[in-house]
């Protein structure tokens, strides 16, 4: 009768490296003896702070609740920093039931099917827990509308003065003198709310609704946007080449999501499959 270690070996056989999600000391210092023992076997730290001074380490922005959320962002991380190339075989050990590690999932990195959810998070100035927000926001509105009927909504996050310079207003300003936060869940009503109308929605770094209603005066000479895409993509990806700012773009005539960065596309997300 096989035992465990002939069922669940199969799980570290022949890895190129392990990923420890947020070890602790003891748990990391075990691993460290195996990757001594073993020339060809990495040993790859990702969390958000390096708390067992890893040699290798790739910094999680937040600790995302979801775990394939966890490992597709240490692996893009990974591969980002040419810590692991593509292809290579990955054992991830990770919390999924409590703070310590408990979980094992075996994974292959694939350089062609990264999200773009590095470049989002790890590259922003304004807040990851802002950028999640928003994302999840447009992301929501991608799989629901507004009122059962496709929506389209463009928010621009961070560098929010900049932002303001290179935009003129095309109505009222209904956050003019409010200081709400993305996130809340009464606020996020009110922004789907005001996602029918035009114009871009403004957000700081820190997540304060800067304004609604905004037209984008960029230039968008020498954006590139894939054809069928019109002036909502256009617009947000001009002002992120002019600006420090990310925009996070849900389409109303295919209903996908798109963030933009330094004018390029950087993560594509299918609301429905998300």
């Amino acid at each position: 009768m096989a035992g465990l270690d002939d069922v669940f070996g199969d799980l570290f056989s022949s890895v190129d490296a392990v990923a420890l999600f947020s070890p602790s000391g003891s748990y990391y210092e075990r691993f460290s003896e195996l990757e001594d023992a073993d020339d060809d076997l990495e040993l790859i730290v990702v969390g958000t702070e390096n708390d067992v001074g890893a040699g290798t380490f790739v910094e999680l922005p937040l600790e995302f609740d979801n775990i394939s959320d966890r490992i597709r962002f240490g692996l893009e991380g990974a591969l980002d920093q040419d810590i692991i190339d593509d292809g290579d075989t990955l054992a991830c050990a990770t919390s999924v039931f409590g703070d310590d590690i408990d979980t094992v999932s075996r994974a292959r990195a694939d350089a062609d099917s990264r999200t773009g959810i590095y470049d989002l998070f790890a590259r922003s100035r304004a807040d990851p827990e802002v950028v999640k927000a928003v994302l999840e926001l447009a992301i929501e509105l991608g799989q629901k509308g507004q009122k059962g009927k496709p929506v389209g909504a463009l928010f621009v996050v961070g560098d929010a003065g900049k932002v303001m310079n290179k935009s003129r207003p095309l109505s009222y300003n209904p956050f003019e003198k409010s200081h709400v936060h993305v996130g809340d869940p009464i606020v996020d009503v009110m922004l789907k709310e005001f996602s029918r109308l035009d114009g871009a929605f403004v957000i700081s770094d820190a997540g304060k609704i800067v304004s609604a209603y905004r037209y984008l005066e960029p230039s968008a000479e020498g954006v590139d946007i894939p054809k069928g895409l019109g002036a909502r993509h256009m617009a947000g990806g001009a002002i992120t080449r002019d600006t420090n700012a990310i925009s996070i773009v849900l389409s109303e005539s295919d209903g996908l999501v798109r963030a933009f960065k330094a004018g390029e596309i950087i993560l594509e997300v299918d609301p429905e499959a998300y």
